[in-house]
């Protein structure tokens, strides 16, 4: 059946007795009996074995199962055995390896069956005899005796070079101690004797098989019901009752006296055996539905320890089984035997079984081993990411040899390559490497050889204690087991680990930005399916979990929200989370109030204020004193605020001095220490403290260097637009000076990113429209002014006929500066009602590249045909190529050329004279159909094209540019003090406090970053976790509500439906 077949190995086994003519059930019961035996089949993978004819019982199950097809397209293994004697058009079925029609309507007429089509297999007996029942029982007790056998292989850790002496063991025990194989329950429906007979076999099977009576159903399952019910512990019968019983088989099967009591003393034997016997009462509070009574009696009539159980149920993917029947009271359980399976659940994407191994004690902590989480990744089984393997190739940039194994390393690999360059994994850090490869070494080779060579090539912080077993675990095993599900593409499984431990607005943004980086690489590969779209989803469904996250959050507290988004997460490569969702391009996480709010501090800095910020800024920048008049913030109100190391001792030092000095100024015959608010906002900072304060705000290096490219922009245009001298005039100096200064500062932008390779820093620097123009602009500059100091002789007022050298250096400087010109943009993009008008540009330029060529297509269409015809003795010439295009384009802006329209009407004209060719006459016609398509199709096309992406991109506009802030916010506040040229100075001092601080061996890094104590982020954790207890609090109480809410309505309009009723109104 495996093999010729294709069948799957089934994890339970329902043989389904009773009648086999046919019989009525109450349509409740027939229902609820069919959904529930469905029900079983579908959630344990389990086959069905019936008579297969279309009657009696198989009828039933056949009817269950036609309800089932329709509404699910998961099919059901039904295997009907029958007696080859017994089926009508039998002959239709001989043959070897063909596909034969078969008549499923019974002749009316006939003593024989049919076969019920609703079964996926057939299993026909033949013995010789014609239209006799029997023959199939024999071979249907072997086959469920040969699948009782065949056991249910379950996983196992097959890295056992990688385990643990206790490891190897336990997993030994497991394949050692399941041994119960694949289950096998008896389901009792109606029947007459021989069911009862039937029942006793299985009950005296070694090893027993458990049975399951459906009360109701009429006859023998009745009387056994019934019997069941008098029988007393011990299998006895009340006083009184056995003439009863024997009158019931009596009336029931027509019975005389000989016969009742035998059968009576087969239901006293079936009786002995009282605890296989389960008995199913629809409406009762014990079995809701067969399918728990069906599992229940399996675990109920084994043998089999806790842990098989658990297995069996796990097989099965009935938690609530386990729950309430293998999770007991006083229940114990093997040291590991939880671990395994919690191993067990994981591969199989058992999520609700991973929950509750969790609630019954399971510490993930002591779970997840390196060579667990590594066979994780390999596992076959369950729901798998093949694109896993390519994401490996694509990372190691090589191919990967067949059957290759993933090591963590690899894993580590491929979560960088998906985060970006500017991402580290945890499992391609020095440390981790050291771990894996000694782990590997040492169980693999003899553990003293590979402790004393590693024990000469180890420095301090490298030391690693094998015999640890923390050396193997993880710190926060739930984040890496996020991690796996993700790259698993096990989304539920990935949610729950997202629910638990802790940082849960960093996981989801983590999850979101793989789940992205998953779907673009998805979407570059060949493959035409829709993984792609699948994981866009998966990805948004985090990004959405982050935003609703930050929501609430914020309406708990803002300032704690805001240090959510700023911490630095030393488990994430020390990113935040505002720069994880910045990763992720989650612009709705970026434009939430709470982010604006603290883009907003930062981009004051210390500055306090909100009114006419620009006025003041300028005000200060070109009358200095004017900032001791400024406001400043206090150190609580910075504490959300990333800054500097510098930046942040000096607010400490702030902080202690006035509180100092408001103590020191407090009268001493005051009882009651009371800090006046007015008192502490008189104590002004000092004044150098105010200057650096007011010069590190972003916004005030933003208006500086504003100023200063103004400044330089009127310089330049000055250069240009007077007649240039031999040598530089003071003002191109200070233009030179100015883009020679910008350039060194772009070139330390470049080598202060924090991406880690040289080749990463300068991707991650290109990615951004303005670094190309302005890396285009300072180098045609620079040739320009090579050219222009290169030429040889003075210049004279024959200068720009002689000099051909310097006139080029003048026209490249004349071009130059629409770079510069162009570069403005980049500070309008920081203006609210200016930004996003900028990004629709970009936009509209970057979407009309097709309607371009379509339009070019056209001009050259027209432009070609009439060069040629107007011209037809031209010699070969690049302004051939010139002429081709440049008259039809300026046609499209009104420019028609009228006298070259019809130019023999023209006769008078010299030039027309020329221009009178023959065929000069098509020249009219074509520039009529040539307007016509481009200046009243392809413009109007354009136009419509154009107001289509202002009307998306509006939409869009506010929360896009919203989320380009942060990188200007950024920029300004890496950016020096001072904007060029001055800029040197700047890089000079900073040049000479890295000197300082290597000698000083201060490593602390100089980036803006949120500094909090221990104590702090404990804090900040529980709030986190509050959070996401109250945000799952609000949910349910919204479904709840919700589901109240329709509850109200319907038992609103059923009460109003009464005709009774004449004033009724339901909201």
């Amino acid at each position: 059946m495996l093999k010729e077949w294709q069948m799957e190995l089934p994890k339970l086994v329902v043989s389904v007795h009773g009648g086999m003519q046919k019989f009525e059930l109450h349509p409740r019961i027939k229902q609820l009996l069919g959904k529930g035996l469905i029900k079983a089949a579908v959630t344990t993978g389990a086959w069905i074995i019936t008579g297969g004819v279309n009657t009696g019982v198989a009828k039933h199950v056949g009817d269950a199962l036609k309800e089932h097809s329709s509404q699910s397209s998961r099919k059901i293994c039904t295997i009907g055995i029958a007696p080859w004697g017994v089926i009508e058009n039998r002959n239709d079925l001989v043959g070897r390896d063909i596909v034969a029609p078969y008549q499923t309507l019974l002749n009316p007429l006939s003593k024989l069956n049919v076969l019920n089509n609703l079964h996926s297999h057939f299993i026909l007996v033949d013995d010789g005899t014609v239209g006799k029942y029997g023959a199939e029982v024999k071979l249907r007790r072997e086959l469920e005796k040969m699948i009782n056998l065949q056991r249910i292989h379950f996983y196992c850790v097959p890295f056992l070079f990688m385990l643990t002496y206790k490891e190897l063991h336990f997993c030994n025990l497991l394949y050692v101690g399941i041994g119960q194989g694949v289950p096998v329950v008896a389901l009792i429906f109606e029947g007459g004797p021989n069911v009862i007979l039937t029942v006793l076999e299985y009950l005296q099977e070694s090893p027993p098989v458990p049975v399951v009576v459906c009360e109701g159903t009429g006859r023998a399952a009745d009387i056994l019901a019934y019997v069941y019910k008098q029988t007393e512990e011990g299998g006895n019968i009340p006083e009184g009752a056995e003439p009863e019983i024997i009158s019931t088989i009596k009336k029931t099967f027509n019975f005389g006296q000989s016969e009742a009591v035998h059968l009576f003393q087969t239901l006293l034997e079936c009786m002995k055996k009282k605890e296989l016997i389960t008995v199913f009462h629809i409406g009762s509070d014990e079995h809701q539905d067969i399918d728990v009574a069906i599992l229940t009696a399996l675990l109920k009539g084994t043998n089999a320890s806790a842990f098989d159980q658990l297995v069996l149920t796990l097989a099965w993917d009935r938690v609530d089984i386990a729950k309430n029947h293998v999770f007991v009271y006083g229940q114990q359980w093997l040291v590991g035997s939880l671990e395994q399976a919690m191993l067990d659940a994981l591969v199989m994407d058992r999520v609700a079984f991973v929950k509750l191994l969790i609630e019954n004690g399971v510490s993930m902590h002591k779970f997840l081993t390196i060579p667990r989480l590594e066979e994780l990744y390999n596992t076959k089984q369950g729901p798998t990411n093949p694109a896993l393997f390519h994401l490996v190739r694509d990372a190691k940039q090589g191919n990967l040899p067949p059957g290759y194994k993933l090591t963590l390393i690899d894993v580590g690999l491929v979560v960088e390559y998906l985060m970006g360059g500017t991402y580290r994994c945890t499992y391609t850090r020095k440390r981790f490497r050291v771990i894996y490869n000694i782990l590997f070494l040492f169980l693999l080779f003899k553990a003293d050889t590979i402790t004393e060579e590693g024990k000469k090539k180890k420095t301090k912080d490298d030391i690693v204690d094998i015999d640890d077993p923390e050396t193997r675990r993880f710190p926060y095993p739930l984040n890496e087991l996020l991690l796996w599900a993700v790259l698993m593409k096990r989304q539920k499984m990935a949610l729950f680990f997202w629910q638990h431990g802790e940082e849960s607005m960093a996981k989801a943004l983590v999850a979101c930005k793989l789940y992205r980086s998953m779907a673009y690489e998805s979407k570059q590969s060949d493959l035409v399916d829709d993984t792609s779209e699948e994981l866009k989803e998966y990805s948004n469904e985090f990004g959405q979990l982050a935003v609703e996250l930050l929501e609430q959050s914020f309406r708990q507290d803002e300032t704690m929200a805001m240090k959510l988004l700023t911490y630095e997460l030393k488990n994430w490569s020390n990113a935040t989370c505002l720069k994880l969702a910045v990763s992720s391009r989650l612009r709705p996480f970026v434009a939430h109030t709470c982010t604006q709010m603290l883009l907003s501090d930062m981009w004051m800095g210390r500055l306090n204020m909100r009114k006419n910020s620009w006025y003041k800024v300028i005000l200060s920048i070109l009358l200095p004193p004017a900032i001791l008049m400024l406001e400043y913030k206090t150190k609580a109100e910075m504490s959300h605020i990333p800054q500097s190391q510098d930046a942040h001792q000096m607010t400490m030092e702030d902080s202690e001095n006035n509180f100092q000095n408001i103590v020191e100024d407090i009268p001493m015959v005051t009882t009651h220490l009371y800090l006046d608010p007015e008192l502490v906002t008189l104590r002004r900072l000092p004044i150098t403290r105010k200057f650096y304060a007011f010069y590190h705000a972003p916004i005030v290096k933003f208006w500086f260097n504003t100023l200063a490219y103004l400044g330089f922009l009127m310089l330049y245009t000055f250069v240009v637009l007077v007649k240039m001298e031999a040598l530089p005039s003071v003002q191109e100096w200070i233009v030179i000076a100015y883009i020679f200064t910008l350039a060194i500062e772009k070139i330390r932008e470049i080598f202060m990113s924090e991406a880690g390779k040289i080749s990463q820093k300068v991707k991650v620097w290109f990615s951004d429209y303005f670094n190309v123009s302005d890396t285009i602009a300072i180098i045609t500059f620079f040739i320009g002014f090579g050219l222009r100091f290169g030429a040889e002789g003075n210049v004279d007022e024959n200068t720009y006929k002689v000099n051909y050298i310097f006139v080029a250096g003048r026209l490249i400087y004349c071009l130059n500066i629409i770079f510069w010109y162009v570069r403005l943009l980049d500070f309008l993009a920081v203006n609210q009602h200016a930004g996003p008008y900028v990004m629709m540009i970009g936009k509209m330029v970057a979407n009309m590249f097709y309607i371009v060529v379509i339009m070019a297509l056209v001009l050259l269409s027209f432009g070609v045909p009439r060069k040629a015809i107007l011209y037809p003795n031209e010699e070969p010439s690049w302004v051939l190529a010139k002429d081709i295009v440049f008259q039809p384009y300026w046609m499209i802006f009104g420019e028609v050329y009228a006298y070259e329209i019809d130019v023999c009407a023209n006769n008078s004209e010299p030039h027309s004279q020329k221009l009178c060719v023959t065929g000069s006459w098509l020249t009219p016609f074509l520039q009529s159909v040539y307007l016509f398509v481009q200046y009243i199709i392809m413009v109007n096309l354009l136009i419509a094209f154009f107001n289509n992406v202002y009307l998306q991109v509006k939409a869009i506009s506010n929360i896009v540019w919203k989320y380009q802030r942060y990188h200007f916010v950024m920029a300004y506040h890496e950016k020096p003090i001072l904007p060029p040229p001055l800029i040197l100075l700047s890089h000079m001092a900073s040049l000479f406090c890295c000197v300082c601080k290597q000698r000083k061996k201060d490593k602390t890094s100089d980036g803006p970053k949120l500094f909090l104590t221990e104590e702090d982020q404990k804090k900040l954790h529980d709030f986190e976790e509050l959070c996401v207890e109250m945000y799952f609090n609000e949910k349910d109480d919204k479904f709840h509500s919700g589901t109240t809410m329709v509850y109200c309505t319907l038992t609103c309009r059923l009460s109003c439906s009464n005709p009774a009723r004449e004033d009724c109104s339901c909201g």
